[in-house]
This record gives C-alpha cells, structure tokens and sequence, in this order.
C-alpha cells in the first residue's frame, strides 16, 4: 500500500503518518533503546518519513540522530536525507522572563548536533506563559536561523487561534500547528482549523490514540481509574473524564471495532483514519516504538471511512462532545488537574552546557 503524503509547502512534503517520539522519553514506561533505534529504518522504507520530537523530549533527539547517522554511513546520504525531522523548541518556564537570543539559538545548535544534520527540517515553536519574557523576540531568533540555514520550515505547537495570531500578524511564515487532536478531544473543530485553512496553516495532530487507550486492549475493560505509573496514560484518562463516563467510553471504542472488523483493520487504524479525514489535517503522529507495530500503523492508508460508518461514529459523538474551550487550554492551567501532571522545566539538564548546565 501507499504511504499518503501531504505538502506544507510546495517544497516540503511529509507522511501523513508521522512516527512520534514522545512515548520514547522518560516518563512512559520502558523503552528496548537500541531495537528502537535500529526498528526506525522498517518505518523509513515503509513510507513513514517523518519523525517527530522535541528539544524536551529526554533523549529522543539523540535517538534519531544516531539512526540518522548509521543510516548515513551504511546507505549513504541520499538514503539518509529522505528522512523529515520535526523538533520543538520549548524553553523552560523558569528561563521565560530572562532567556536571550544566544540562549534560543544555542538550543537550535543543541538540536542540530543531537541529531547529526545539518538543517532542521521543521522548528516547532511554544512559550509556556506568553505574559512572560519576550516571546516574539524568540521566534524571531528562529527566523535569523531560518536565514543562516539552520531551520528550514517553522511552526508552532499547543496554541489556539488567540495565541498564534500575533506571530501572524508580526510577519512569520508559519506553516503547522502541532495540537492535541482525536475523536476523544476535538478542541481544534471550536475555530482553529477554519481560521487556519484561510491561513495555510495545516494541523500536524498528536493523541490520536489517546496513548494508547483507543486500541482494543480497552475494549470491554473496567475503569481502571488513574493508578498509572505512565504519564501518557494519566494525561489521556483525564480526556476521556472529560469526554464522557467510561461507559460512553467503551460505546465508542464497541462502534470503531464494528468499523473496523467491516474494512478488516483495528479499531486503533479506524480512530487514525478519522482524524487524517478532519478538515486542514495533515498529518496523525502515532507513537509506534517499534518495527513490529509498523503493519497496523499502515492499515490507516488500506481503507476509506464511508458514510455509514461515519454516521455510526457521529451516534455516539453526538452526545460526548469531548473537552471544551480552546486548544491546550486545560492543560495550560497549571493548577489544573490538566496542567498540574505537566512538566515545564526539561529543557535544562544537569549535563548540558547549554543554557547554564554543565
């Protein structure tokens, strides 16, 4: 099958899938490092071109930065240069009222080194507090990248209309935003994507699978509450609290297993498929750790929701309207029970010369 692909710009093309990085950091449960790394290379001549991560991310830049560098020497450059990397740049909340330019670039250089390239395909910016510090100066840092070839493409990540309107509004080339999108949590349908499409602007959508939950090892379980070890799987639960009792929950999950025994998929596949149809969408970060779960993630590009399936979707939606407000906004609120599992602070590290450690 096809890997479908989707253009930002007329010459920037991605997979419509892209293989996060996120449930390789600290945090989501144990991680087999070097068949990680290696399993990357399955995902690359499947289709998947494109990796996300972030400058918080603890340790996956330098992940995929080793692959990089193995596929470089085994394959050569051109093999190598197929790769599409989307990183975050995300300064910690305790540096925002004092971070300078030097300081911003010196996180670009970080990223550059960690994963052995020469340009950044992709900068994804986000400022935790837009009333501290100068946040405008900071992208304009990564526009002066962008001009010594550091960056080619920007973005941005966790904002709503509100938010990136200004950088708008200031002259910058923005070409995604990276938000929190599923069947569960449909926050972007309250005006982002409208607003972006008159903007050419596409969403890159993380959450797809809500870490995992919208796959059938939850089908027919029992709430198991909140006693997970796992961050992602906190952060998830607390959106499906949000988008209705765990009994609607399990509706859902019983209607997308229906779809997808009629196509012959997962219901995980058929959860992707739903979003990648969403208007502006262009592209499902699912977070595959390994080579083994690369045939599943490829059945989302085997099938094509029809209308009966929709409106069987629609049925249990209709009553479950999912979180409220805008984009990250819950989780914005750091004395939230959203905002309050978040950490802010990874972008220093104690062994890291950058920004002040080491």
């Amino acid at each position: 099958m096809t890997v479908e692909k989707a253009t930002l710009r007329p010459d920037y093309d991605i997979s419509r899938v892209i293989k996060g990085g996120w449930q390789l950091a600290g945090d989501h449960g144990p991680v087999d490092r070097a068949e990680a790394v290696r399993d990357m290379e399955a995902f690359l001549d499947a289709g998947i071109t494109t990796f996300d991560c972030a400058d918080i991310y603890v340790g996956v830049e330098e992940m995929i930065g080793d692959f990089i560098g193995d596929l470089r020497r085994r394959r050569g450059t051109t093999v190598a240069e197929q790769v599409r990397v989307h990183t975050k740049l995300v300064p910690d909340l305790g540096l925002l009222d004092n971070i300078q330019p030097e300081d911003v670039e010196a996180i670009i250089d970080r990223s550059l080194k960690r994963l052995q390239i020469d340009q950044l395909h992709l900068v994804q910016f986000y400022w935790w507090d837009l009333t501290l510090g100068d946040p405008l100066s900071g992208l304009d840092v990564l526009k002066r990248c962008q001009q010594k070839g550091k960056i080619v493409h920007l973005g941005v990540t966790n904002w709503d209309v509100a938010e990136t309107q200004p950088f708008l509004n200031a002259g910058f080339d923005v070409v995604s935003t990276q938000v929190q999108y599923s069947i569960l949590d449909r926050r972007p349908e309250n005006g982002l994507t409208t607003w972006a499409a008159a903007r050419e602007l596409q969403l890159l959508c993380y959450g797809t699978l809500a870490g995992g939950f919208l796959t059938e090892r939850w089908l027919g379980a029992d709430d198991p509450g909140f006693a997970f070890e796992n961050r992602s799987l906190i952060k998830y639960r607390l959106i499906i609290d949000e988008f209705g009792p765990w009994e609607t929950f399990q509706q859902l999950l019983a209607v997308l297993k229906a779809v997808g025994d009629k196509h012959s998929v997962s219901l995980s596949s058929v959860a992707t498929r739903w979003v990648l149809d969403r208007p502006q969408v262009a592209a499902a970060i699912v977070g595959a750790r390994y080579a083994r779960h690369l045939p599943q993630t490829l059945e989302v590009f085997s099938f094509a929701l029809d209308a009966d399936d929709r409106a069987q979707i629609e049925a249990v939606l209709i009553d479950a309207p999912g979180p409220q407000g805008a984009v990250f906004a819950l989780e914005r609120d750091r004395s939230g029970r959203h905002g309050r599992i978040m950490k802010y602070n990874l972008n220093t590290r104690p062994d890291d010369k950058a920004l002040g450690g080491g």
